[in-house]
């Protein structure tokens, strides 16, 4: 794998801490605010819509320009995002901080597949987009602990400016290490993104993974009130268990990117979004039993994000195959996708902690997972009648 691949990863991790770190600071940016739990969870549904809204649209407007300078460009833009969060006055301007930064995030992840992918051979596709995902995971390893145990321990202002640093780092690794002579595709024209738009095996993979992830985030929004209230943990353990979810998601990632290398997209993630339904079930009882609770967390990060490698290639052999002509913007509107389900996940488990229990998210969650998991199989099948044809033709 070519040494480019890490400077994206450094890039994806200070982006995914700030992503996600939200969660594990959601009870005390509540408190500190004076705003109910459900409000603070909107922090994770807006930053996602600065993502869906960022990824597509402004892969389409900087198409034209140097993907390096391109990159450059979006980190300064999440460090000046950050910024905003530490020196935010009110919720408001929190928001539109988070917002900004979620900007940045979406065109970041749409342009860093596409040429994460042109970096490999075919065959590594797979695993070259889960090595610069392993920056998110990674993230979760020790980025969201280490902000969470910051956020509580000097205030979650601080946890933001720490971010702001690892930004600067990742800026000057993207400086030293991405080459400035990368490939990049003719600009698409507005015809063209319409047709991505309108395509219905794109849409239908894109439903997929906004249902993927808008099953997790149901339930992940709320991780630490349910942690808290429901497990009966110490505000202090919440950092220590979001540090065993983060080793599970980095062996879910990496293994999920070798199964879709080695299964095919479709098989792979039929497999993951099965134990991921089983998972958040079997949460939804266990979490009120500490051990039992830690298990299944440990089990469910396994499982969590082990679709993102599968459902972004899938996305791109897709594109290459019915819209050649506009695969940077299929993989900008995927990671919109994965966004919106962050957003409407999000929003549904504020819905399910105000009018129901905070464990009534897993399973509601494990049936969003479900309309996934079906989705899936009817791509699947669409898949083999289009080989079937063309066998026969």
């Amino acid at each position: 794998m070519p040494i480019a691949l890490l400077a994206l990863t450094l890039s994806a991790f200070a982006i995914g801490t700030t992503e996600f770190v939200i969660v594990g600071l959601v009870p005390t940016i509540a408190q500190d605010l004076a705003v109910s739990l459900p409000s603070a969870g909107l922090l994770v549904s807006l930053y996602a819509v600065g993502v869906a809204v960022g990824a597509p649209v402004l892969t389409a407007l900087t198409g034209r320009f140097n993907r390096k300078w391109v990159l450059l460009g979006l980190m300064t833009l999440f460090i000046a995002g950050n910024l905003l969060a530490w020196q935010a006055p009110s919720y408001g301007s929190l928001i539109t901080a988070r917002v900004l930064t979620g900007l940045a995030h979406g065109v970041f992840f749409s342009i860093g597949s596409t040429i994460a992918t042109s970096l490999v051979a075919k065959d590594k596709e797979a695993s070259a987009i889960a090595i610069m995902f392993t920056g998110l995971t990674v993230a979760l390893v020790t980025g969201v602990p280490l902000g969470t145990w910051i956020g509580q321990t000097f205030g979650w202002r601080a946890t933001f400016l720490v971010v702001s640093g690892l930004g600067l780092i990742a800026l000057l690794g993207s400086a030293l290490l991405i080459p400035n002579n990368l490939k990049r595709a003719a600009p698409a024209t507005l015809g063209q993104q319409f047709k991505v738009l309108t395509h219905p095996r794109l849409l239908l993979v894109y439903a997929i993974t906004i249902l993927g992830y808008g099953g997790t985030f149901t339930a992940f929004t709320f991780l630490a009130p349910i942690l808290e209230q429901a497990t009966g943990f110490a505000p202090s353990m919440v950092s220590l268990i979001m540090l065993v979810y983060g080793v599970s998601v980095a062996f879910g990632n990496i293994y999920g990117g070798k199964l879709a290398d080695q299964m095919g997209p479709i098989r792979a993630l039929t497999l993951i979004f099965i134990g991921l339904a089983a998972v958040l079930l079997v949460l939804n009882v266990t979490a009120v039993h500490p051990l039992a609770a830690v298990l299944t967390i440990l089990v469910w990060g396994a499982f969590a994000f082990g679709n993102v490698p599968g459902l972004q290639v899938y996305v791109v052999q897709l594109a290459e195959r019915y819209v050649p002509e506009a695969v940077d913007v299929a993989s900008g509107l995927n990671i919109a996708a994965f966004n919106i389900g962050i957003a409407l996940g999000s929003v549904v488990g504020g819905q399910v902690v105000e009018h129901l229990a905070l464990t009534d998210t897993a399973w509601i969650g494990a049936l969003i997972v479900v309309g996934a998991l079906a989705l899936t199989h009817l791509s699947g099948r669409l898949d083999q009648r289009r080989a079937a044809r063309l066998a026969n033709a």
